[in-house]
């Protein structure tokens, strides 16, 4: 399927099969998980695993192309990022053949849903403080510990888990005999399943170690580019869906005997935003140019995601300023916008981190 049909496949579909559905969704705290499988027969799951291993066969620019169209129908629940930006590439990039074929396909079908289990109470941008441990017995691991802020940690069916293993740490696929904790109250994003999760002795076959014992924060390392990849280019499209619902209500709303774009602070603010998103989508743009070529290092990923989140955040609170008291009313899309956004500044690796590792580079 070429990108463009790609593209109208989500855009129809998602306007068929999650947009009368988002407000029940955010009221229960995650999507159908029907709605899994639905999008695994269209075509919308794993698009760029390759065909042997149950995928779309395309590029990594279809899997964005996907996560666009969910952010411009107003959607920040449906934990795809996670499932085939992140969860299915480490399985690709680490996994053996064994691994490849008995978990892609049904993660490519919606069949199983994954989630990779990082961040913990007393661990999150620092990786390398997670307590959580997976101790070699025999033919098992025997994994103990607990992660928390995990998106479709509710449902999901293999859990990627970030584990000291005595030798460094390790990446284990956990499948089942974890418990599933509350589901978290956000601030935003109410229709995402975002759990905690506990893992209480859980014995794991040796089997499901994924890539090389002890070298896990190394493919940590190598992935994180395309997961930060990932939200730079979701947030200048909430941008610029942002930019967009602002300038049709300002052409619409009266004050004071005349439409709210005819007043010059109005015309300046949405200038400066359409300015600062269009620099951001040549940004993105390029930063996806670069990973396609294989060419996108770990520097640039990280002006990415800081930069592109801190534009979003920016664009999307003077856009609500412009809607007056109807823009902090939820029924408004730019409302949901404003509490989706801020924590872009935070998951994939804190924005202050960003910088850090930014500084380190010059």
């Amino acid at each position: 399927m070429s990108n463009g049909l790609l593209r109208e496949t989500a855009r129809a579909f998602l306007k068929a099969e999650a947009v009368p559905h988002l407000e029940r969704w955010e009221a229960q705290h995650h999507v159908d998980r029907d709605f899994w499988r639905k999008a695994g027969e269209a075509g919308l799951l794993c698009c760029s695993i390759p065909e042997e291993y149950g995928g779309g066969g395309g590029t990594f620019a279809d899997d964005l192309a996907v996560l666009q169209e969910q952010a411009r129908i107003g959607d920040s629940g449906w934990g795809n990022a996670v499932h085939s930006g992140i969860v299915a590439h480490y399985i690709l990039a680490y996994g053996t053949e064994e691994q490849k074929r008995r978990w892609l396909p049904p993660m490519a079908t919606g069949e199983v849903v994954g989630a990779v289990a990082m961040t913990e109470p007393d661990a999150g941008s620092d990786l390398r403080g997670i307590r959580t441990k997976a101790v070699r017995d025999g033919d098992d691991y025997v994994v103990t510990g607990s992660k928390t802020f995990i998106s479709n940690g509710g449902c999901a069916d293999l859990v990627i888990v970030v584990a000291q293993t005595g030798n460094g740490i390790s990446l284990v696929v956990v499948e089942h005999g974890f418990r599933r904790g509350r589901v978290l109250d956000k601030i935003g994003m109410p229709a995402a399943d975002t759990s905690e999760l506990f893992f209480d002795e859980v014995r794991v076959p040796a089997a499901n170690l994924l890539g090389v014992e002890g070298r896990g924060l190394g493919h940590l390392m190598q992935q994180l580019p395309q997961e930060r990849l990932i939200i730079g280019v979701v947030a200048v499209t909430v941008a610029e869906r942002a930019l967009e619902e602002t300038v049709a209500y300002v052409k619409e709303r009266q004050a004071f005997g005349q439409s709210l774009m005819a007043m010059q602070n109005t015309r300046f603010e949405l200038a400066e935003c359409a300015t600062l998103t269009r620099v951001g989508r040549v940004f993105a743009d390029s930063c996806v140019e670069l990973h396609l070529r294989g060419e996108l290092d770990a520097t640039t990923a990280s002006m990415a995601k800081w930069w592109l989140t801190e534009v979003e955040c920016q664009v999307v609170d003077r856009c609500l300023q412009l809607f007056g008291g109807y823009g902090y009313m939820r029924e408004y899309p730019i409302a949901r916008m404003y509490a989706d956004a801020r924590v872009q500044k935070i998951y994939g690796g804190a924005n202050e981190v960003m910088k850090e590792l930014i500084a380190r580079s010059l």
